[in-house]
């Protein structure tokens, strides 16, 4: 059986809309101070080569596709994470006419982050927690990849 690889996770951030609150929190954690890079997380901006998807804001119509193209570029295994009272369900946005009333109508939700502004400890929490979903999720990849052709074998969908 062959040894999951382990390598350091990038973040692609999206804010879609909203006060920013969240986004200063964001900046805290890159910051000296808290450096949420010393759990080996960098954020990057390209999706082709992003593991986690951090969402703030609350989802507008005008950013909602958007937001699925983004999603549906990152290779698997990725993770979602939501930050912040808007991205739940819309915040104080909620039942606007342009806002989804929270990210979990539009992509599936790995990690929840909450409050109205989350602190940046709960961030850091938060993408922790996202660190281990991705982990399992990237061995579990690995172990599909490995025993494919056994699992196939075992459901009958092919013949020896």
């Amino acid at each position: 059986m062959s040894k999951f690889r382990k390598k350091s996770p990038w973040i692609l951030h999206y804010n879609t809309g909203g006060c920013n609150g969240c986004d200063i929190e964001i900046l805290a954690a890159l910051g000296p101070k808290f450096d949420i890079e010393r759990f080996g997380m960098l954020n990057r901006g390209n999706p082709k080569q992003s593991d986690i998807l951090l969402v703030t804001g609350p989802v507008t119509l005008k950013c909602r596709d958007v937001l699925r193209r983004l999603y549906l570029e990152m290779p698997e295994p990725k993770v979602v994470v939501a930050m912040g009272a808007c991205t739940f369900g819309g915040g104080v946005f909620r039942d606007f006419y342009h806002v989804e009333n929270g990210v979990n109508n539009i992509l599936p939700v790995d990690v929840w982050i909450p409050g109205c502004t989350p602190r940046v400890e709960a961030l850091i929490d938060g993408m922790i927690k996202a660190l281990d979903v991705w982990e399992k999720k990237s061995k579990d990849k690995e172990y599909l990849n490995n025993h494919s052709e056994e699992l196939l074998k075992e459901i009958g969908a092919i013949n020896d």
